[in-house]
């Protein structure tokens, strides 16, 4: 194996020094903290099933009922296994130690797949005429709501 020096270059970055890492205090930790609050699993689900509900509900009122069936088995596929992330991430078990919520994490991860996977095949099976655009429609929406939980996450508590 052949190893690449570093760059001597100026200005190159790998050459000089980092700086030194201060630890915060345990004041400037709990103020960092208070003004950025994390977003609840459990506010992300919320905004799926509003957001899933919200698109078969158009879908419904403009297409019919067999494009909201549609709708409605995407939107289950993000929303079901989602619950189940948030309920395994949020036990006692995974908050044992920061070793088991590592491991509960990607065990947790991977039901969500597999979950969601199966949520999908089901509905090819078991919903007459299924609308494969109009379910990846609702599958999509639901699972951008990510991104809205991020910028309607709860605002940061006045430091004192």
């Amino acid at each position: 194996m052949v190893t690449i020096p570093p760059s001597k270059a100026p200005n190159s970055g790998f050459d000089s020094e980092l700086p030194d890492v201060v630890p915060l205090t345990r004041s400037q930790a709990q103020a960092l903290a208070a003004a950025h609050p994390a977003v609840s699993l459990w506010w992300v689900v919320l905004g799926q099933v509003a957001v899933g509900g919200l698109t078969t509900l158009v879908a419904w009122l403009v297409f019919g009922d067999g494009v909201a069936k549609s709708v409605a088995c995407g939107a289950f596929a993000v929303v079901l296994p989602a619950a189940l992330f948030a309920r395994g991430l949020t036990s006692r078990f995974a908050r044992a130690n920061p070793g088991m919520a590592v491991m509960s994490f990607f065990v947790w991860e991977l039901v969500k797949i597999v979950m969601t996977i199966g949520v999908l095949f089901a509905s090819h099976r078991l919903v007459e005429d299924l609308n494969w655009p109009a379910m990846l429609v609702g599958l999509v929406l639901t699972l951008k709501v990510y991104w809205l939980a991020l910028a309607f996450k709860r605002k940061a508590k006045p430091v004192r």
